[in-house]
């Protein structure tokens, strides 16, 4: 017989919600029976939700019309092409003449480089060679003996590497050749020396 008062709502909620503690059997069911639900809950919905979110039939349909082909059909002859991974970068994109006025900076640097004072004061070396090097890597060269420096340019400085910004260039020394590299500063667009390594 259905119940039709809330006095008699209200004693069978209170027998419902009291029964889990009329013993520590109940408790403990209603514990293990919660913890079971919390749990098919939490596996149960993120599959539904995944679904919905990877259709296939939706993404089938949606590949198809933007294409203009059938999925798995190679476009023919309408002008669709597939997307082509681009090259990389390469350094002949940005390769140029070398610079005259580089060039230049770099014959004077090589000239002033071999010779350092004579009591080899490396403060006076490192004056002489600021007007053709850049600040960093003049603090850098103050960590150099100039004693080690070769004593004389036996070829001539010539290009090896050039782009827009920087510069690689080859002279020739009796210990031995160098490659000095040169960038270019901005804003005042002036050629300086960032670096030498010795030529394998």
């Amino acid at each position: 017989m259905p119940i039709r008062t809330n006095r008699g709502r209200a004693a069978v909620y209170r027998r419902l919600w009291g029964w889990p503690l009329r013993s520590p059997r109940h408790l403990g069911a209603s514990i293990i029976i919660f913890v079971v639900l919390v749990v098919t809950l939490g596996v149960v919905i993120p599959k539904v939700l995944d679904r919905k979110a990877t259709d296939p039939s939706a993404a089938g349909q949606t590949s198809a019309s933007s294409s203009g082909t059938q999925v798995g059909q190679l476009p023919g002859s309408s002008g669709v092409s597939l997307p082509t991974k681009q090259p990389p970068p390469t350094n002949a994109a940005s390769a140029a003449p070398p610079a005259a006025d580089a060039q230049l900076i770099a014959e004077l640097w090589a000239e002033n480089w071999i010779k350092p004072p004579p009591d080899n004061d490396v403060t006076k070396w490192l004056a002489q060679l600021r007007p053709y090097t850049t600040e960093e890597f003049l603090a850098q060269m103050a960590t150099i003996d100039p004693k080690n420096v070769p004593d004389k340019i036996t070829q001539k400085v010539a290009a090896k590497r050039s782009t827009v910004s920087s510069a690689d260039f080859e002279v020739g020394t009796d210990t031995g050749k160098v490659v000095i590299t040169l960038i270019k500063l901005s804003p005042s667009n002036e050629w300086r020396v960032n670096g030498y390594t010795k030529a394998g």
